[in-house]
C-alpha cells in the first residue's frame, strides 16, 4: 500500500476527492489532505508520502513551488498536477520538474481512478524491478570491469594528474567531467534483519552489490554520475556537470536522499551518506572524497540512515577542546551505589553533549575511553576490596568494544547495558547485608514511630548508609519511600489505639508521631476513608450485639 496526500485550497474539492474515490481499492492510503503547499510541504517532510495530488493555485506556496520542492528534495515521490488553468507555460513547467501528470479540472471520478491505477501499475513496476534480487544476482557477473571501479576509487582517493585523467577516461570511454564536482561516500550502516541468517560473507557481499546496483541505476537516472566501489567496502560517486557548486550541491543531494530511499524500502536495510566538497578539477578530487568521508563519520554524532553534507556540517567550528569533567566519576558513584536511573541519566546526559559539541570522532572515542577507563578503576578496587562479587578479569577488552559501534546512539545502548549489568552484579554480592540493613531500618522505625522527629537523615545514620542509596534499596526492598513506610505504621498503631483506648483524638496523635492533630486528622482520612471519630464510632457500632 502507497501513501498519498491530497492539497487544494478548495474544501470542497478535497472532500469530493475523499469521500468519492475508495484510495484503498486502488492501493493508496490517504494519509493526509491540506489547503496550502506550505502545510504539504510540512507534511511531506514529515510523513513521505509516495504520490503528492495537488492544485497549482493556492496561498502561501503554489502547486509548482511545492513541486520543486520535492523534485530536488524527494526525487522519489509521484506528482500529480490537477489545475484548472489550461496554460502552456504551467504544463511546460510541470514538465521540467518531473511532474507525474498534469491534468485539467474538472476531473471526474472515474478519471481519476484509473489515473490512480496506472501510477500504482508504474509503482509497482519500479517496486518490481529494484526487488528482483535474483535480477540483481545475475548483474553481479556483468558488472563494471574491476579496472574500471579501480582506476576511480584512484582518481577520488588518491588523485592523478591531468594526462593520466584524460587518457584513463578515453580508455574506459567516458565523457568529460565538467568541473565543478564533488564525491559522495555511502556505507551501509548494519543488515538489518538479515543480521540473523547471514550465514557467511558471500551473503553479505551480495547485499553489498545490491547497495550499489541502486546507487548505480539511480545516478545513470540522473546523469552525470561516476559510480564506483572501494575496497573499504563502500559505494561512492563523482557528481559534475552543474553551472555552479550550489546548483552541484543540490544534484548531490537528490541523488544521495534517492539512493538512501530506494535502499531503505526495497531492500530494507539503511545507508549513510556523505557529499563532500566541491572542487573546481578532477585533480582534486581527493580533497573533496576526504571530505565526504568527514561527513560521513557525522553518523557517529547524528545517527544512520542519513544524508550528511559537509558543507552543511561545518557550518560551526567543532569543539576540539570538549570534555566530560566529572561526569564519568559521578558515573562510577551511581553504580557502587546502585542507582541505575541516575547512571543512565548521566550516560544520556553524556552522550548529549558529545552529540552536541560536533567535535570530531576521534575526541568522542577518547573521551568515552575516560569513562570506561573510571568504570574500569571502579571494578577494580571493589576487586581488590573483595567487595560485593565484583571482578576485573574479561573488563578489559571494553577499551576496544567501543570501534565496534558506528554511531553513539548504539555506544550509549551499550554503556547502559553494561552499567545495568553491573549494577546487577553488584546488587547480587551485596543482597545479604542489604537485607539484614533494611530489616534493622524497619525495626527501628517500629520501635521510634512515636518520635516526632524522625527522619530519613537519622534513620540512614543508624543504618550506616547515604540517604540516596538507602532510600532506593529500601524501596526496593519493602516497595514503600521511607516516609510511606512510616506514615502507614503510625495509621496502624492510631487505629490501635483508637479501637483499644479512650484517648482523646489529640492525645492519640501525640502518641503516633504527630504534634498537629488537624494534619493527623486529614492523614488518617486519606488512608483510611474515615475520620478518626467515624473510625472510632463504626467500631462502637459493631461491637453492639
Amino acid at each position: 500500500m502507497y501513501k498519498a496526500i491530497l492539497v487544494d485550497d478548495e474544501p470542497v474539492v478535497r472532500e469530493g476527492l475523499k469521500k468519492t474515490i475508495a484510495w484503498n481499492e486502488h492501493g493508496f492510503e490517504l494519509i493526509g489532505d491540506y489547503e496550502n503547499g506550505r502545510e504539504a510541504w510540512e507534511a511531506a517532510c514529515e510523513l513521505k508520502p509516495d504520490l503528492i495530488v495537488s492544485d497549482i493555485c493556492m496561498p502561501f506556496m503554489d502547486g509548482l513551488e511545492l513541486a520543486g520542492l520535492v523534485a530536488t528534495t524527494y526525487p522519489y515521490m509521484k506528482m500529480i498536477i490537477l489545475t484548472g488553468y489550461d496554460q502552456f507555460e504551467y504544463a511546460q513547467q510541470a514538465i521540467r520538474l518531473k511532474v507525474r501528470d498534469f491534468v485539467l479540472k474538472p476531473i471526474t471520478a472515474r478519471e481519476m481512478r484509473e489515473l490512480l491505477d496506472k501510477v500504482r501499475a508504474e509503482m509497482d513496476e519500479e517496486a518490481k524491478r529494484l526487488e528482483d534480487l535474483g535480477r540483481l544476482q545475475s548483474q553481479l557477473s556483468r558488472s563494471l570491469p574491476l579496472l574500471k571501479e579501480r582506476f576511480l576509487e584512484r582518481l577520488a582517493a588518491l588523485g592523478m594528474a591531468k594526462p593520466e585523467i584524460e587518457e584513463g577516461f578515453a580508455y574506459f570511454g567516458l565523457g568529460p567531467l565538467k568541473p565543478p564536482a564533488l564525491a559522495i561516500a555511502a556505507d551501509i550502516d548494519d543488515f538489518g534483519e538479515r543480521d540473523a541468517w547471514l550465514d557467511d560473507e558471500h551473503d553479505a557481499e551480495f547485499l553489498r552489490f545490491a547497495v550499489f546496483n541502486i546507487f548505480e541505476e539511480t545516478a545513470a537516472e540522473r546523469g552525470n554520475a561516476l559510480v564506483f566501489r572501494t575496497r573499504e567496502e563502500r559505494s561512492a560517486a563523482i557528481v559534475y556537470g552543474a553551472d555552479d557548486e550550489d546548483e552541484l550541491h543540490d544534484a548531490a543531494f537528490g541523488l544521495a536522499e534517492d539512493v538512501r530511499h530506494r535502499v531503505e524500502k526495497y531492500l530494507k536495510l539503511t545507508v549513510t551518506l556523505g557529499i563532500g566538497h566541491a572542487c573546481s578539477s578532477a585533480e582534486q578530487l581527493p580533497l573533496s572524497y576526504k571530505s565526504a568521508l568527514s561527513a560521513l563519520d557525522y553518523r557517529f554524532l547524528h545517527g544512520k540512515n542519513r544524508v550528511h553534507g559537509i558543507r552543511d556540517l561545518e557550518g560551526a567550528a567543532p569543539d576540539t577542546t570538549f570534555s566530560l569533567p566529572d561526569e564519568d566519576r559521578k558515573l562510577a558513584t551511581a553504580i557502587k551505589t546502585g542507582a541505575s536511573e541516575e547512571a543512565f541519566g548521566l550516560i544520556e546526559r553524556m552522550v548529549a553533549r558529545l552529540r552536541s559539541s560536533q567535535g570530531p570522532m576521534e575526541i568522542c572515542y577518547l573521551e568515552l575511553q575516560k569513562v570506561v577507563l573510571t568504570l574500569l578503576n571502579a571494578i577494580q578496587e571493589l576487586d581488590r576490596n573483595g567487595a560485593d562479587g565484583v571482578r576485573t578479569a574479561g573488563r578489559t577488552l571494553w577499551l576496544t568494544d567501543l570501534y565496534r559501534f558506528k554511531t553513539l546512539e548504539e555506544i550509549e545502548r551499550w554503556l547502559k547495558r553494561t552499567v545495568a549489568d553491573l549494577i546487577e552484579e553488584i546488587a547480587a554480592g551485596r543482597s545479604h547485608h542489604l537485607r539484614a540493613q533494611m530489616a534493622k531500618a524497619e525495626t527501628y522505625i517500629e520501635e521510634r514511630y512515636a518520635d516526632e522527629k524522625l527522619s530519613l537523615r537519622e534513620l540512614c545514620r543508624h543504618v550506616l548508609m547515604s540517604a540516596s542509596y538507602f532510600s532506593l534499596a529500601f524501596k526496593q526492598e519493602t516497595g514503600e519511600t521511607f516516609v510511606e513506610y512510616l506514615t502507614r505504621v503510625r495509621i496502624e498503631k492510631a487505629k490501635e489505639l483508637l479501637a483499644a483506648t479512650p484517648l482523646k483524638f489529640y492525645e492519640i496523635a501525640e502518641r503516633v508521631g504527630y504534634a498537629d492533630p488537624n494534619y493527623f486528622s486529614v492523614l488518617f482520612k486519606k488512608h483510611t476513608g474515615a475520620t478518626p471519630r467515624d473510625f472510632r464510632e463504626r467500631l462502637a457500632q459493631e461491637r453492639v450485639p
